[in-house]
């Protein structure tokens, strides 16, 4: 009887230490260096660099609380934008939570750009929480307060916004967008603020 079992188990394990090399081990190996050859910079973090000093990542959006940035949307993923629980809040359209929550945000929002409704993009969080994109209208929505504190004129920071929209991959996939950190950057080119003002 116990033969028979190591003759039976034998197999048995011997192809799941095969699979877990392959599948484990060989496969993810193999991509890891297809990405890197052939998409390196997506492939490591698709990280943004500003004189030596990593300030962001092009793929996960980051919190900007100064009224001189525009701001990008509300994220549930950890303490916020945290990559290592990427996560949306998983509450129901009819959730009170939700909807309460969403009605605050609004509040908030609304002195803003006073008589304009307040983009849904703006008080809702994304499905991974990461997002680094807003809508055009969101941007324009903003535009009031960022050219206020920067001092400068509002139409000089919608040709900025306007600029800054991305159209639908293929003209077809998805929505115009635009990317927070790249349009605050070129912000900061535009109209630069000291060192102490930004966040």
């Amino acid at each position: 009887m116990s033969n028979q079992f190591v003759a039976a188990l034998r197999p048995s394990l011997v192809m799941t230490g095969l699979f877990a090399g392959l599948v484990g081990l060989a496969y993810p190996a193999a991509i890891t260096g297809v990405a890197q050859v052939a998409f390196p910079w997506a492939a490591n973090g698709s990280l943004v660099i500003d004189h030596g000093q990593v300030i962001g990542s092009d793929l996960i959006g980051q919190s900007f609380a100064s009224p001189r940035y525009f701001h990008g949307r509300p994220s549930a993923a950890g303490s916020g934008y945290d990559a290592s629980a990427s996560s949306g809040s998983n509450l129901a359209p009819s959730a009170k939570a939700l909807h309460d929550r969403v009605a605050a945000a609004e509040k908030d929002l609304s002195p803003v750009s006073p008589g304009t409704p307040v983009p849904p993009d703006l008080v809702t969080t994304s499905a991974s929480g990461l997002d680094p994109h807003i809508s055009p209208e969101a941007a324009l929505f903003q535009v009031d307060r960022v050219a206020a504190a920067r001092g400068i004129v509002p139409e000089k920071v919608r040709a900025l916004v306007a600029s800054q929209v991305e159209q639908p991959l293929l003209g077809l996939l998805g929505e115009p967008h635009v990317n927070v950190l790249r349009l605050n950057r070129a912000l900061d080119e535009a109209a630069p603020v000291r060192a102490q003002e930004r966040g």
